[in-house]
Formats: C-alpha cells, structure tokens, sequence
C-alpha cells in the first residue's frame, strides 16, 4: 500500500485532503455572510451625496423643520397643566410622589430645589376641538392645537445642558456623534441638489457648541450648511466682480485637478466632500440668493410672521420660520432652527417670568405662522414640524421664583407630515414632575421620525471602528412611540 511522506494512508490523505478543501469553502461562506453584513445600510456615490435616495417604505414626510427651544422651557408653565399643582401652591411635594421619583434614576431632580412647590403664574385655558389646555404664553399657538401632536412624557438621561441637548440632537449624551440632520440627509439624500441638505438657522448656537449639529463620524459631505436670515444667506457666496467672469473656467479647472487628485486617494472622504461643497457652492449662487429673499413675500405674510415687529428678537425668528419654509419648499430635507438670540435661553433658575415672558413672545407668532403657512401651501402634510427642548423644568421652586433642570418628564409637540393631530401622548404625575404613563425616551423619539421619513431605524447605520453606529443605539434599543403616527 502506498506510504506518504506524513505516513498516513493514501484514504486518510485524500480524506484530509477532502476536510481541508471543505473548510476552506466554509470560510469563504462565512466570509461572504461577515461582508454582507458589514455592507453599507447606504449606497453613496461620493461625488454626488446629495442624490435623493429611496426611503425604506413610504414616507409620511419629505422633509423636517425642527425648531429647538434652547435651555429647557418648563412644561408645567406652558403645554402640560397641572390642577393640583395650582392647588398646592408653596407646599411640600406630596410624599407618595416624592418616594416615587426617589426609587428611579431620576433621583437627583430634586437637588438644588426648596422643598416647595410652584403654581404657575399663568392663565390656562381649553382650546380647539381636542379641548388641549394651554397658558397664556402660548396665544398663537393656542389656535392651532388641533393640528399638534403633544408627548407629555419625554425622558433624557441627562439633567444637564449640553448632554441632554447632545442626546436630543444625537441620540448620545456624548459629544461627537453624528447628528439627526446629517443621518437624514446620509439616509435620503435632498430633493434640491443646488441647495444644502441640511441647514442650521441661528444667531447664538445651542448650548454644548457645534457638537450638537455636526455630521460626527458620518462623511464630511453630509456637515450642516448654516444660512444668514438677513442679507447674503451665506458669506463669500459671490466672488469679486473682478474674477466673475473667468469663474466658470476656474470651477472647470478645479474639478479636473480635484478628480485626478481624488483617483490615487479614493477612501479620503473628506477630499469627497470637499469636492462636493464646491459644486454645491457654484449651483448655490443663485439658488441660495433666490431662497433667501424673503422681502419677495406677501407683505400680510411678513406681517403674520411678525417681521415687521417692534421686537427684533422677534421679527428675527419670524424671519428664521419663513425662510425654513421657503427651504422645505424647495426641497431642502432638514432645517434646524434655534431661538436663543442670547446665551441665557429658557434657563428660568430664579424669576421665571422675566425669563419665559420674552421668549415666549419672540417665539410663538412665528411659530405658528410657519404652522398656518405650510397648512395654506399644502406643505404641512408633508413637512414634519417638531417644537422641543432639551428638558424641562420642576414644578419645585428653585431660588427666587426660579425652576431647576427636569429631565424626567417633559412636553413636547410635532405637527404634520404624518403625525396624528390633536392628540396628547402619555402623561406625567399630578405635579408635573415625572412620567409616569408611556415613559419615552430620546431614541424612541428619534426612532418615530425616522419612520414619518420611511425609514426603518435599525436598517440606518454606519460601520466606523469596526461597530456599526446608529442614531437609536444597539438594535433593539429603540422603538416607534404609539400612537403619534397615522
């Protein structure tokens, strides 16, 4: 019988032989199963990241404008009204409630607070068919309830400002994440390739900095594009009139070289984006020029968004509200606003009136403007309108008159592009402290409008450093909130 050299039997070699070859196919299958599920959940062509993409599903919404009251408006003084608060005025908080809160993570909201509770200093009253109460601050806004979807029960795992605010722009409480503009505009693209996917309108950012807004680890093509209310939207748009006309010719140049640049480093993203932002910019030139002319508007609808007010804090955020119409109208995917005009915000630790009075004003005309305006255009249906903050306040009274820091119950509102109107959404305690009926966190809420835009939450992803990130967490972490969608 023939001997090998590893002195075995010729069967026993072939059958070695046979396990090996075996192994190796396996491998192969194992490695084409381990790539299939490290593709990308998005196909980008990195010279045109702007290009529309297919939604998971049918959407309810093309678009989102997201207005961010900066530093935590107090619900319990605006949308979620509270009897027995009004009732126990300067007493103790009831004892049942207080051992409630103790036992959950949220332990901490009482630190810093007197033990005395704070009735609102405003009126409430019913509004609308669905008979929502709201104070006083709110009159404009008070019209349209039956248009608003209200989540009495937001949760952030944070009771300070820039965690909590990374975690409703982010889905984290740490910096450098990427935020839900960019995750939308990576996820579908914008129907408008001669202006910005995403756009941020401010006059002093969120507390926290840029980390609230920027594209993190996603690719740099899908950064924010901020635009100006007044004047030229964007700064250096047009170049002299001295190099006006060679500027074509110049663009042409700049794109061969920056192609032939990128064909030897093809994994450099960022050279991608850069790339990309000049397209951007030349197609921009007018595009952004035409958007941003606001004076062409209907002097009644000037006047309704209050441009023609006394007040300039709030004319400029009716200026803000008309010009994120006019963005969605054009097809832009995702305008951020912010209504902080100074760095204080509706941080009410002491006089909470002096505080919430103004910004109350300078907010609530516009707003509802934008609500009544996209309604008139037929946009409503189609644009998803979200009103949020980062937490809110304690019906505890903090210093003078003051109101801490609530992350374990607040109110927030949507409007539109799919979301079911006239509704209220889970509820907290009889004070206002705390969710107690369907708790919702921060993901769910980023989880549900990523449904309104027809995508699945778990199916958004984006591998770096070996994990695959998404804006709701780990799989499973994360679910559509009940009842907010049609």
């Amino acid at each position: 019988m023939f001997a090998s050299p590893c002195n075995c039997s010729r069967r026993r070699f072939l059958g070695t032989m046979g396990t090996g070859f075996g192994a190796l196919a396996l491998n192969s299958l194992f490695q084409l199963e381990a790539n299939a599920a490290h593709a990308p959940a998005v196909s980008i062509d990195p010279l045109n990241p702007f290009a529309a993409r297919k939604p998971h599903f049918a959407p309810r919404a093309k678009s989102v404008i997201f207005l961010f009251m900066v530093g935590g408006p107090s619900s319990v003084d605006t949308f979620d009204y509270k009897p027995l608060l009004q009732k126990l005025n300067g007493k103790p908080v009831p004892k049942s409630i207080r051992d409630a809160v103790e036992a959950t993570r949220f332990a901490n909201v009482f630190q810093s607070c007197k033990d005395e509770l704070f009735g609102s200093p405003y009126q409430w009253k019913q509004h609308g068919e669905s008979g929502v109460w709201i104070s006083d601050l709110h009159p404009h806004l008070s019209k349209h309830v039956d248009d608003l979807c209200f989540i009495h029960s937001m949760q952030s795992d944070s009771n300070n400002h820039a965690p909590s605010s990374y975690q409703l722009h982010t889905g984290e409480v740490r910096a450098g994440k990427a935020s839900l503009g960019s995750w939308l505009t990576y996820g579908l693209g914008t129907e408008n390739q001669d202006l910005p996917g995403y756009v941020l309108l401010f006059d002093a950012g969120p507390l926290g900095g840029a980390a609230n807004y920027s594209n993190g680890f996603l690719p740099a093509a899908f950064q924010p594009t901020r635009l100006r209310d007044q004047g030229m939207p964007a700064l250096d748009l047009l170049p002299p009139k001295e190099f006006a006309d060679g500027q074509h010719a110049a663009f042409d140049l700049i794109h061969e070289l920056d192609l032939e640049h990128r064909r030897r480093r093809e994994q450099f993203t960022e050279l991608d984006a850069r790339i990309a932002s000049y397209e951007l910019a030349y197609r921009m030139q007018s595009a952004a020029i035409d958007v941003g002319d606001i004076d062409r508007e209907p002097d009644h609808l000037k006047k309704s968004y209050g441009l023609d007010h006394d007040d300039k804090k709030l004319a400029g955020f009716g200026r803000k509200c008309l010009l994120a119409r006019r963005l969605v109208e054009r097809g832009v995917r995702f305008v951020q606003l912010y209504d902080m005009p100074d760095k204080d915000g509706w941080d009410a630790h002491a006089n909470l009136e002096k505080n919430h009075t103004p910004r109350a004003r300078w907010t609530d005309q516009p707003a509802a403007a934008l609500l009544a305006d996209l309604k008139q255009r037929g946009l409503l249906d189609e644009t998803l309108v979200i009103w949020a903050s980062e937490f809110g306040r304690t019906p505890m009274m903090q210093g003078d008159l003051g109101r801490q820091h609530n992350s374990s119950g607040f109110t927030i509102w949507m409007a539109g592009g799919g979301v079911k109107p006239g509704t209220r959404i889970g509820a907290t305690d009889d004070i206002g402290l705390m969710a107690i009926d369907q708790p919702t966190h921060i993901r769910d809420l980023h989880a549900t409008i990523l449904a309104a835009m027809g995508i699945r939450h778990e199916e958004l992803y984006f591998e770096t450093n070996g994990r695959q990130e998404r804006l709701t967490g780990v799989a499973g972490g994360a679910k559509v909130i009940d009842g907010v969608l049609v």
